[in-house]
């Protein structure tokens, strides 16, 4: 879904896309879909874009 989520922000640079991502996360997203995601990027932040990582790191 996150990649959905980026896929609709490429027209944005990495920073803003990152920013915008992350504001998506914390308004619509379950926060157990948010722990998940965590989870990914913790284990394994190779297997996500760069610009995921960068959202997940500004998550309040």
């Amino acid at each position: 879904m996150v990649n959905d989520i980026l896929a609709n922000l490429s027209y944005l640079s990495d920073d803003e896309a990152a920013t915008a991502l992350a504001g998506h996360i914390e308004r619509f997203w379950d926060p157990r879909m948010t722990v998940r995601l965590r989870e990914r990027v913790e284990a394994d932040a190779a297997s996500v874009s760069t610009v995921v990582v960068d959202a997940v790191a500004r998550l309040g």
